[in-house]
């Protein structure tokens, strides 16, 4: 009877120990966590610097009528704080907003140099929207895409900004006419060929 005791005794020894070594464990895998969230946290909310005003004078003079661009800088200005959630929030907006762009673009922009650059951005802002919102943020990758935000939406502006000066130089004579002539859709449609006709070798 005393050898069952002292052999109970010892594996509830044993138990308990790994109990508080199991504890032990947990707290500290909590206290890294928790710490590794902290680093994440402190790095984004370093590099969550967007432009979000007008960088060039045909952007800022677009502002007004175009109420989609307008709103996606309005949204790139409000800076999340305290939070990874606020931060996850905050992508959500700005990707919505992005993804508006593709309305109501001035007819001087409706062009496939400006929706090209449109559609660039509309991927990067969704990409970041995608990676915040991962169980393990990659914060490398979404400072990354900010600042490649930040180029797309400066690359879409200078965009604007050449189609300004253009429309400012003046048409020399007979440069409209030319450009109606070389309009494809002016061109005269092939004439069906008649296959009796005879071929000329």
């Amino acid at each position: 009877m005393m050898k069952y005791k002292i052999i109970y005794t010892f594996l509830l020894m044993f138990v308990l120990a790994s109990c508080k070594n199991d504890d032990q464990k947990r707290v500290a895998e909590n206290q890294k966590d928790t710490k590794k969230k902290e680093v994440v946290f402190a790095n984004i909310s370093k590099g969550w610097v967007f432009y979000d005003t007008p960088v060039t004078e045909a952007a800022e003079a677009t502002v007004s009528s175009w109420s989609e661009f307008r709103q996606f800088l309005a949204e790139l200005a409000i800076k999340p704080k305290k939070t990874i959630g606020a931060f996850q929030q905050r992508s959500t907006a700005i990707s919505k907003k992005a993804m508006e762009l593709n309305t109501n673009i001035p007819p001087q922009f409706n062009t496939p140099q400006i929706k090209s650059r449109i559609s660039t951005l509309i991927t990067k802002v969704r990409m970041l929207d995608l990676m915040i919102h991962l169980d393990n943020i990659p914060d490398k990758k979404v400072v990354r895409l900010v600042a490649e935000i930040n180029i797309e939406l400066t690359s879409l502006q200078r965009q604007m900004d050449k189609i300004v000066d253009k429309s400012k130089i003046p048409v020399e004579e007979g440069e409209s006419d030319l450009k109606q002539m070389m309009d494809p859709s002016r061109a005269i449609p092939d004439m069906p060929v008649n296959p009796n006709t005879p071929r000329v070798e």
